[in-house]
């Protein structure tokens, strides 16, 4: 756990689940990002409400908020979503406790709001909430964690409210794996948005020697690096199995002309951080090898170049 982080002990009526609010740590060994980091902070100190990065799995979004945050200097709350935030209450409930991981008390009434059996309208609880945020005396980052898991109009409805009407001392960061349903073309075109695509978090050829030599530990040939980036078109995912399946190889060259999409590592990596989100027609589709190979073709973020 990172040694700022403050530890959120909810009122004994809500049970919540304490780890969704820890910052999720960097590996102890990453390729520092610099040229994003520099465009992170580049958006954070012209003020800037939001920074969105959407991409799909295994681009290193939570890592590099994490290695951001970490070096911010700024107090952080942190939320990590997953499939059972879609009630506006509960992700309201888990938004307060982030909130008090960085002022204890804040949002204390309006979580026995709340509960209540009538509670307010939601638009009342965010103008209330709202108000609460601007006493805070020091700047500070709000990450929204796999934003994609919530499917709720009311949710997207209540991020935009709280982005439209966003203290100054508050920026707010989103990791996803879609595009959200939030006022993204306004926040654009008023120069308070910040962007970081899966074509930003690619690694670059230095950034893949890097890794695949000091973080993972190989000894790889130039070639041999610009052949493994070159066919995995830096996804950062893909490059982290090539070299785990690397391990023990009598013949490293002969594996990297290789390595390809269908690599049981890709194929198992895609069924359990990819698959298995799918909707349910998709999942219900019979498991020929026709069909694996096609949504291995589909899913995959790269489409393994052949060199």
């Amino acid at each position: 756990m990172n040694s700022t982080q403050v530890l959120y002990n909810p009122p004994m009526a809500i049970s919540i689940l304490a780890t969704k609010l820890y910052i999720s740590p960097p590996p102890p060994k990453v390729v520092t990002r610099s040229r994003l980091i520099d465009q992170l902070n580049k958006g954070l100190f012209a003020g800037r409400k939001l920074t969105i990065i959407p991409a799909p799995a295994g681009f290193g979004k939570s890592t590099l908020v994490s290695e951001w945050i970490v070096n911010s200097g700024r107090p952080t709350a942190w939320l990590s979503l997953d499939e059972n935030d879609n009630d506006v209450t509960w992700f309201l409930i888990y938004f307060i406790g982030a909130l008090q991981t960085i002022s204890v008390k804040l949002g204390t009434e309006l979580l026995d709001s709340l509960q209540s059996p009538q509670a307010p309208p939601t638009n009342s609880i965010l103008t209330a909430l709202l108000n609460e945020i601007s006493t805070i005396s020091s700047d500070f980052i709000f990450v929204l964690d796999d934003y994609h898991l919530t499917d709720t109009k009311t949710i997207d409805e209540a991020v935009a409210f709280i982005i439209d009407h966003l203290p100054p001392q508050m920026h707010l960061v989103i990791t996803t794996r879609e595009g959200p349903s939030l006022p993204i073309p306004r926040l654009r075109a008023r120069n308070q948005l910040t962007e970081i695509r899966a074509a930003d978090l690619r690694f670059t050829p230095s950034e893949a020697a890097e890794f695949l030599n000091q973080v993972m530990g190989l000894n790889l040939t130039a070639d041999e690096v610009t052949t493994l980036e070159t066919r995995t078109e830096g996804w950062i995912a893909g490059l982290q199995l090539a070299a785990l399946s690397m391990k023990g190889q009598q013949d490293v060259h002969r594996f990297i002309q290789a390595f390809a999409g269908d690599h049981r590592y890709i194929v198992d990596y895609l069924a359990e951080e990819v698959l298995r989100r799918q909707p349910e027609p998709i999942m219900k589709l019979p498991p020929t090898s026709e069909t694996s190979n096609h949504m291995v073709a589909c899913l995959t973020p790269c489409r393994f170049k052949q060199t």
